[in-house]
């Protein structure tokens, strides 16, 4: 690129950069709060909050770029002409063509951008998200115990623990088991939750076992250590299942057939292939419309209010309509080579209408030279 392309190129980068992160940090705080239930419930930390939220994150940038591409490109052509320097550019013999090619060059390396992110950097952070939700639905220490408050995971069955350390010791644990015809309560000193050949069950220690016999009597066992099986009335979270959003373009495209759950979503899996695949074309598409609208048609001193509010509303609906038919296609797989041709026929539109456009030269005075004749 010479000076010119170079210049333009920065101008488009810079709002790119800024948009992007503007909308990701929207996006961003939306999605946090719809995964901070799960960690407030689950006793989580901040780090876990954090670290979820930060999963998210490939997955808002798939969604928000191609649209962060055209504001950014309509931004800068649109202070380009208010500082009147595509009038100079115009000016000096420079086509709108030449102009719109460093943009043109950035939505293409956006679209590169977008493409890794799709196909290799969201599922595995998405894989990783699941993961880490599953494993803490899965805390049996966190789903049972409440520090300082009762919980009741069954019916008749009461569990309480003062305080809880940093790696799930708790002080002053009590279990209440009203279920048996002799109630069963548990008190001890120290108390932590274990897995005992793959079951929960609540280890004490320093405690007593009390026992209400039908005649009245109270039973009082001294222990220094007792295990209380939890297996019984602890309920293991849903099994773990890699959604679409999961996978990688092999798992969506060659799913394991002797998988009952691959077998019913077959088309849901080709449909979210193709859909990575096609989704980058949007910036160069979107960007395209934002070109076409603002360095194409006559100069205007009123400025190109109307045309990007008509270029806005035509990229919203595009990658709307993008969505759209990938939400269509799970339902009918011959949809999905319209994913390919929605952005490619908006390029070709776009691009033709950029091309064959010719703008009128501004008056002289625009650029500050008079129109008198010379004496």
């Amino acid at each position: 690129m010479n000076k010119l392309e170079a210049y333009v190129f920065r101008q488009a980068l810079g709002p790119l950069l800024a948009v992007l992160g503007a909308l990701s940090a929207v996006a961003i705080l939306t999605q946090g709060l719809s995964q901070l239930d799960i960690i407030v419930n689950n006793r989580q930390s901040g780090l876990a909050f954090a670290w979820v939220t930060l999963l998210t994150i490939p997955q808002l940038i798939s969604m928000i770029l191609p649209l962060a591409v055209f504001f950014a490109v309509a931004y800068a052509i649109n202070r380009m002409h208010t500082e009147s320097e595509t009038v100079v550019a115009y000016a000096a013999g420079v086509s709108p063509t030449r102009l719109a090619k460093p943009i043109f060059i950035l939505s293409v390396l956006a679209a590169l951008l977008h493409l890794c992110v799709t196909t290799l950097i969201q599922p595995a952070s998405y894989r990783e998200m699941r993961e880490t939700i599953h494993a803490v639905r899965a805390d049996v220490a966190s789903s049972l115990v409440r520090e300082g408050a009762f919980t009741f995971p069954a019916d008749n069955l009461t569990l309480y623990a003062r305080s809880r350390g940093a790696r799930g010791e708790m002080r002053d644990v009590m279990i209440h088991d009203a279920r048996p015809r002799e109630p069963l309560t548990y008190t001890a000193r120290e108390g932590a939750i274990a897995m005992i050949d793959g079951k929960p069950a609540m280890v004490m220690r320093a405690g007593q076992i009390q026992r209400q016999r039908d005649d009245g009597r109270l039973e009082v066992l001294d222990f220094d250590q007792y295990v209380v099986q939890l297996g019984e009335f602890f309920t293991a979270t849903d099994e773990f299942i890699l959604k679409p959003s999961d996978r990688f373009l092999s798992e969506l495209f060659f799913p394991d057939l002797t998988n009952f759950f691959d077998q019913r979503n077959i088309d849901r899996f080709l449909a979210e292939g193709h859909g990575r695949l096609s989704a980058p074309l949007l910036n160069p598409a979107l960007a395209l419309i934002a070109m076409a609208a603002l360095l194409g048609g006559d100069f205007s001193r009123r400025g190109y209010l109307r045309r990007l509010g008509a270029a806005a509303i035509l990229a919203v609906i595009v990658r709307v309509l993008a969505l759209g038919v990938q939400s269509s296609a799970i339902d009918d797989p011959e949809l999905n080579p319209l994913q390919y041709a929605l952005p490619v026929l908006v390029m070709i539109a776009a691009g033709w209408a950029l091309m064959s456009a010719h703008p009128r030269r501004p008056p002289k005075r625009a650029m500050g030279v008079s129109m008198q004749p010379a004496e």
